[in-house]
């Protein structure tokens, strides 16, 4: 994404949804205001009409990319995070070395710091979080994984893979400490029920060019 281009995917009077690039943050935060996504939405409706609104529906990190919906009317944005259990959620991730199942389930309680890293504990301590991954191609190095979530906690999915043993490629935070230019984990995929038309919407991203050079990579 150039400095003020938007991927949009889709637009109607309701919502936008963009690919999120990566390094960049979906909101800001004490340090930086403008040179987020939120923005450069914001920006982009007041073009068109300047009492145009955007509201937050749901956030990626900062270094993960894909599919984002934003809505236009705070009732619309209500209404999509009051049914977001509903919403079918994927990712695709590079993770660190060759995994031997073909699939797998990762149930696990999570807790944040104080410093905002997330981790592991008991059940009493942490709140359930749930990642189903399948293996789509293993090398010497790295797995491709496609990844599902049934909870929405953060930092879920790079706690989870960093737990067995298989960080996401670039997770500075969770995984090993390496040269890459991003973190590999691209969510790909999103599909859930329009707010207002009821009709069924879903998107689906092909695999980063990037992911493919990394992938393969011996």
């Amino acid at each position: 994404m150039k400095k003020d281009r938007l991927d949009i995917i889709y637009e109607d009077k309701y919502i936008i949804i963009v690919n999120k690039p990566y390094h960049l943050l979906t909101i800001g935060n004490d340090k930086e205001k403008e040179n987020t996504l939120y923005h450069k939405i914001s920006l982009y409706l007041k073009r068109k009409n300047k009492n145009n609104k955007v509201f937050i529906v749901h956030r990626l990190d900062y270094d993960t990319s894909g599919i984002i919906i934003f809505a236009k009317d705070s009732k619309i944005k209500t209404i999509l995070q009051d049914n977001w259990n509903k919403v079918t959620r994927k990712y695709m991730a590079i993770v660190n070395g060759k995994i031997e199942k073909d699939e797998e389930t990762l149930k696990s309680y999570l807790k944040e710091t104080q410093t905002n890293l997330v981790y592991s504990t008991n059940s009493k301590l942490g709140k359930l979080a749930i990642t189903k991954y399948k293996t789509v191609l293993r090398t010497d190095k790295y797995s491709l994984l496609d990844i599902s979530i049934e909870t929405g906690r953060k930092n879920q999915i790079r706690v989870q893979l960093s737990d067995i043993n298989h960080s996401i490629v670039g997770d500075k935070k969770y995984g090993l400490k390496d040269n890459s230019k991003r973190m590999y984990l691209c969510a790909y995929y999103l599909k859930f029920i329009h707010p207002v038309t009821k009709k069924e919407l879903e998107f689906e991203l092909d695999v980063p060019n990037d992911f493919l050079e990394m992938i393969n990579k011996r």
